[in-house]
């Protein structure tokens, strides 16, 4: 806690790096062995489902819990959200069919979803602004030491372990972290019975389900299920709409989401988020199958995102006390459209530097942006919103990622299936060219060109996207973050009456 002495911060900070790397690994950790996964528990038709699962519930769940610690405090709502993530680490672990998989995948996502808005909700309490920026950027390492460890890790679990391990070995993680929280982060106890809205809950959860399966199903071309679920979505959300009108204690407070700073910066990290997803997943396409060179090289132009995010998290955080956070946000965006500008100048015969180089300065600009975006949310709302708006831009990025898997993924088959002077090309084809299967391919040149054309305008599509993340931020008016306010000992405790 800010100004108290009975929180250790560093260790308490420590427990949050600790359970912030179990989640953060899980998301690449998983990919690695899923291949094994599924060759034994069979029912291959299911396999994207077991990331889906996850991102539903970690994204819907993410708003709940951000509002639960408000209300009850920070303390038992992580603790809470460690105790269900390793529930479900072990249940997966033990998973006998790809259906159980999934289950215990979705109670996995709903701890998720309380230990990332709480922690930096409690990193938030911890420091002032002008300290937390550089805590950020720790954390935001945390996210790229976890993409280049995950996939390693995975690998060698596959071959020396069972693949249960990859879900077991967060139990020593979560224990360690659950017990640095319980015996560092201290927290005045609370007096006040607080209203829960359950069927505002309720509600949110069921809407963003729905939205996410209408996302997901239209991806796959089931248009009668995604339109089924689309019907859902609308009703779910109009019925959550005048149920939150009415609650004493709303679950999202449209006060609080309707505030010009804080509208601004979520809009804009929803489109970071979506060309996030667009780069993660067709970058290395691009190196593979265009540029003709090896996973390893593509993972590799990929990772310079993860080594340009923390960089400029890190840039951000002891430039904004300086600079100004609006500037650093503003300026720090804009490089996130001059990075896509460099994915337009790929062609067959460029090199793959070239993707790295984008990728790089993406990463910085999304880094800059999102921890300034953060901090400014963070210190322009009162403490007892704190939590619910730091949960509001994490789900901002989550539904982000969402929106852009499905929408690249219209433009990819767009392209692949019109682009002029060429005949479509299908799947098999196009993983045949993937795997590096020459007997399986025709004219691989021109299966390449296809490709190239196609994910050309993916990458059109994230510059123009990238624009408008600019020109939202710019929306953000001239906001002065007072450098170290006082906190009182109550000011972690739950709202009272």
């Amino acid at each position: 806690m800010s100004r108290s002495p009975q929180s250790s911060r560093p260790l308490v900070i420590a427990a949050v790096m600790a359970s912030m790397a179990m989640v953060a690994i899980e998301a690449t950790i998983v990919s690695t062995a899923m291949p094994q996964i599924v060759s034994q528990l069979g029912d291959l038709h299911l396999y994207s489902w077991v990331f889906s699962s996850f991102l539903l519930t970690q994204t819907a769940m993410t708003v709940v819990f951000g509002k639960l610690a408000d209300l009850y405090g920070r303390k038992p709502v992580i603790l809470v959200g460690i105790a269900i993530f390793l529930v479900g680490s072990v249940l997966a672990g033990f998973a006998w069919s790809m259906p159980a998989m999934i289950v215990f995948r979705l109670i996995q996502g709903i701890g998720a979803g309380a230990i990332q808005p709480v922690t930096l909700t409690v990193v938030a309490d911890l420091y002032p602004a002008r300290e937390r920026g550089k805590v950020q950027g720790y954390l935001a390492s945390v996210w790229a030491i976890s993409a280049v460890v995950g996939p390693m890790l995975g690998g060698f679990i596959i071959h020396n372990l069972s693949w249960a391990w990859i879900f077991w070995m967060n139990v020593p993680i979560g224990l360690a972290s659950a017990a640095g929280f319980i015996a560092f982060l201290r927290e005045s106890e609370r007096h006040a019975r607080p209203s829960i809205d359950f069927a505002g809950a309720a509600l949110f959860m069921a809407a963003i389900a729905a939205l996410m399966m209408a996302l997901t199903y239209a991806a796959d071309d089931a248009f009668t299920q995604a339109s089924f679920a689309a019907g859902v979505f609308v009703l779910s959300a109009l019925l959550f709409v005048l149920q939150e009108r009415r609650a004493a204690e709303p679950m999202i407070s449209f006060a609080l989401w309707s505030r010009r700073p804080i509208a601004a910066c979520n809009s804009a990290t929803v489109l970071a988020g979506m060309i996030l997803m667009g780069a993660t997943t067709f970058l290395p396409m691009y190196v593979q199958g265009v540029l003709h060179r090896s996973p390893v090289v593509a993972g590799l132009a990929l990772t310079m995102m993860m080594v340009g995010w923390p960089t400029g998290a890190t840039f951000a955080a002891k430039s904004f006390h300086r600079l100004g956070l609006r500037r650093i946000l503003i300026g720090g965006s804009a490089f996130v459209p001059l990075g896509a500008v460099l994915l337009l100048f790929l062609s067959p015969g460029a090199s793959p530097l070239v993707a790295g180089f984008a990728s790089l300065i993406m990463g910085f600009g999304m880094g800059t942006s999102s921890v300034s975006s953060l901090v400014l949310i963070q210190e322009i709302v009162r403490m007892e919103e704190r939590g619910s708006a730091t949960a509001s831009n994490l789900f901002s990025r989550n539904l982000g990622s969402t929106l852009g898997a499905t929408l690249f993924g219209a433009v990819l088959n767009f392209g692949l299936s019109h682009t002029s002077g060429a005949a479509s090309v299908t799947s098999d084809q196009l993983k045949a060219l993937l795997q590096n299967r020459a007997a399986d391919l025709g004219d691989s040149d021109l299966i390449r060109l296809v490709l190239h054309q196609s994910l050309h305008l993916t990458f059109v599509s994230m510059f123009v996207i990238g624009l408008f993340v600019v020109v939202l931020l710019a929306l953000v008016p001239t906001i002065r973050i007072g450098e170290d306010k006082p906190v009182p000992l109550e000011a972690l405790s739950p709202i009272e009456d």
